[in-house]
């Protein structure tokens, strides 16, 4: 069954967008109105001329348009309302409804679950307790504990029953407890696994990769997106991207102990968290761009917004760097980070979005190189991603032109180049002491 959401909310323009991003998460920002529970805002009604050629199979077309749900990229709010049920409810069927990916980006549709229930406050109360331990054999040693307590089998035997939004939760945590035993790396269906790693702990995290069809979770994606929450409940519900822009956001479970200011791990996360719910301008700007001729009059206007997008996020990562260096740091926290980037397992979706739409990357790195970063997003994410790969390049094709929307596009190209130099250098401030803010490099 289909269920078609219409909502009369609207956004503003780019430009007020665009110009508020770099705010700090205390700060008020003017974002989409909010709507009923579980449904995405609706872009503003007014958009530029439709160009010819082929469009991305997502519904709405640009920042500016308000239109129905496309096919195959993100679950519907009917699913995500089905997905608020309790841990032990009957599973959700395993397909549902798609929706416009545009209306909060890769975020989560709702606020991740802050309390697991019943059996499953074992896995959070063994996450919060291996996110704060001092080396990696100490995590090891909860997790063992855990399976000779038989609390690993019994939590294997209930992941049929958890609703789609509580397997994220739990996934959630499995990745906490899985980078924290140094296993981030490992495939836990794959017999060699076994040799490394707990058997019951790799049996339970195969059963909610399979629940939420997503074998590669052990990454950013999982750790930031689904582990925070506001400060302090909202008034009204607004939408998730306005949410998590505009409210104070705490992580669920935290990498440094309970009274103790947060630590460098905690604010990278949540500093992912805050880029993807900025950066939602990003998406829709990518989908304005997408099947556009590079002769169309449209495209260097998107691309400039796309440019001031860019630099916002830019901004945005500069102002949170003073206080990321000064937060407390552990070895255990440095240990985890570097083990993700080994893995290829901390580039933002955001970033991935925008390298979709200006390649970069792809001709440097080659296609390899960008499915290996792509492997860690969910499959729904992936496809988008992959379509704007298809649909965005005849845009791309300004990269061997002259003229001044070359000259545009390249300074697209630049500014993404800058995003992500700034980005890599707050990752580095996070697993390494600094002495001072980021470099002028970055």
């Amino acid at each position: 069954m289909t269920t078609t959401t219409t909502t009369t909310t609207t956004t503003p323009t780019m430009a007020g967008t665009s110009a508020t991003a770099s705010t700090t998460p205390s700060t008020t920002v003017t974002g989409s109105a909010g709507g009923a529970a579980g449904v995405p805002a609706a872009r503003p009604a007014t958009r530029p001329a439709a160009a010819p050629g082929s469009r991305i199979p997502t519904g709405a077309s640009g920042p500016y348009a308000a239109s129905a749900p496309g096919p195959g990229i993100l679950p519907s709010a009917s699913a995500a309302s089905a997905a608020s049920a309790e841990p032990a409810s009957s599973a959700e069927p395993a397909t549902a409804s798609p929706h416009d990916p545009c209306a909060h980006g890769f975020l989560p549709e709702r606020p991740p679950v802050r309390s697991m229930i019943g059996t499953w406050t074992r896995l959070d109360a063994m996450a919060r307790a291996a996110a704060i331990v001092p080396d990696r054999e100490a995590a090891v040693a909860l997790v063992e504990r855990a399976h000779r307590a038989d609390e690993l089998s019994a939590l294997r035997q209930r992941v049929s029953r958890l609703s789609l939004r509580n397997a994220e939760a739990a996934a959630m945590r499995i990745a906490v407890i899985a980078v924290s035993c140094g296993w981030c790396g490992l495939d836990p269906q794959a017999p060699a696994a076994r040799e490394v790693a707990d058997g019951a702990f790799l049996d339970l995290w195969a059963a909610i990769a399979h629940r939420i069809d997503h074998d590669q979770f052990v990454a950013l994606p999982t750790l930031a997106l689904h582990n925070w929450v506001p400060e302090r409940k909202p008034r009204r519900h607004i939408p998730i991207d306005q949410l998590a822009r505009t409210e104070v956001l705490v992580p669920i479970v935290r990498w440094a102990p309970e009274g103790q200011p947060l630590s460098r791990l905690d604010r990278l996360m949540l500093a992912a968290t805050r880029l993807e719910a900025h950066g939602i301008w990003l998406f829709r700007l990518a989908e304005t761009l997408a099947g556009r001729s590079p002769d169309d009059s449209s495209t260097p206007t998107a691309l400039r917004r796309l440019v001031r997008v860019q630099h916002a996020l830019r901004a945005q990562l500069l102002a949170e760097a003073a206080e990321l260096t000064a937060a407390p740091a552990t070895p255990q926290q440095r240990a985890v980070l570097g083990a993700l980037a080994e893995q290829g397992a901390l580039e933002p979706p955001v970033l991935q979005a925008a390298e979709a739409v200006l390649g970069i990357g792809g001709r440097r790195m080659g296609e390899g190189r960008r499915q290996m970063m792509r492997r860690h997003l969910p499959a729904q994410h992936r496809a988008w991603l992959s379509a704007m790969d298809r649909h965005c390049a005849p845009v791309r094709t300004l990269a061997h032109r002259g003229g001044p929307d070359a000259a545009v596009y390249r300074e697209a190209q630049e500014s993404l180049i800058a995003l992500r130099r700034t980005y890599t250098a707050l990752v580095q401030a996070a697993a390494r002491p600094t002495t001072g803010p980021l470099t002028a490099a970055a």
